[in-house]
């Protein structure tokens, strides 16, 4: 049985539509599939029509962006099968203002340095949530300022280090993400906790009791990394998820859905822990 949970669609910084995603699943041999687009959960009524179409089942999934307070850096959470998503569309909707506000903020930066205009930019966000920073890339790479999303000027201009237009603001705060995804009676996954250095917190979070999960199987984590996910997941009975993390043309690395999975047995605990928080 083969289960990605995780990958992205043009309702947020993917470059494919959901049908396209759910036939592209179905090509690989998909059993299970969620769609996790960043601070939306706007997919999922659509998806389930189309999944039962194609023979993919969804596990309606969102990604949450969420900050550490302690390490000021960004962590992303992911939701699995929430009973009272309504619980979430505010913080989603708060999410995506952030975003949206940095967004514009860089634009008006890289127009600054190249003659390009917010139109171009913004006609590649249609039908997502927000506007991304690929969104930006695709603007400038347009107008044959950059030949690839993630090469040099991609570094110059957005690096987490030290990007010329690169903004960053403060999400909500990890634990508040948490308890609102527990309030809605889903499921808490750390995502790819290697792209931004969140072990340290992991660990703090599963001694709290506060998150159910981990995403060790990513493209971000080498194999002393996942053996060292692995070893927090087994000390605190963890969940182990997952996916491919698909972005289509805007993947920062080769990546394909069902190129990174999770196991039946983690997909069982996931629904069992899910219908446990119904019935609590």
């Amino acid at each position: 049985m083969k289960i990605d949970l995780h990958c992205h669609t043009t309702l947020s910084d993917g470059s494919l539509g959901i049908e396209d995603v759910i036939i592209q699943a179905k090509r690989t041999s998909i059993d299970f599939l969620s769609i996790t687009d960043h601070d939306t959960l706007a997919s999922f009524s659509r998806a389930s029509v189309l999944g039962e179409r194609y023979g993919v089942k969804i596990i309606q999934g969102v990604e949450m962006s969420a900050w550490d307070k302690e390490r000021s850096q960004k962590v992303h959470i992911l939701c699995y099968a929430p009973k009272k998503p309504d619980r979430l569309e505010g913080l989603c909707l708060k999410c995506c203002e952030i975003r949206k506000s940095c967004s514009k903020e860089m634009i008006e930066k890289v127009m600054q340095k190249y003659p390009i205009t917010a139109e171009n930019v913004l006609k590649h966000c249609t039908g997502s949530k927000s506007i991304f920073k690929q969104h930006i890339m695709r603007a400038l790479i347009d107008y044959g300022y950059a030949l690839e999303f993630y090469g040099k000027l991609n570094d110059e201009l957005f690096n987490m280090e030290n990007g010329t237009c690169l903004v960053e603001r403060e999400y909500p705060d990890v634990r508040f993400v948490l308890d609102l995804i527990h309030s809605a009676r889903g499921v808490a996954v750390m995502a790819h906790p290697m792209l931004y250095n969140n072990t340290e917190l992991l660990e703090k979070l599963a001694q709290e009791g506060k998150i159910d999960g981990v995403e060790v199987n990513h493209y971000t984590a080498d194999e002393e990394d996942r053996a060292k996910l692995m070893q927090i997941a087994e000390k605190y009975n963890l969940i182990v998820t997952g996916g491919s993390d698909f972005h289509g043309l805007y993947n920062s690395t080769p990546t394909y859905i069902g190129s990174e999975l999770t196991t039946k047995e983690n997909l069982d605990r996931i629904i069992k822990l899910a219908n446990k928080k119904t019935d609590a």
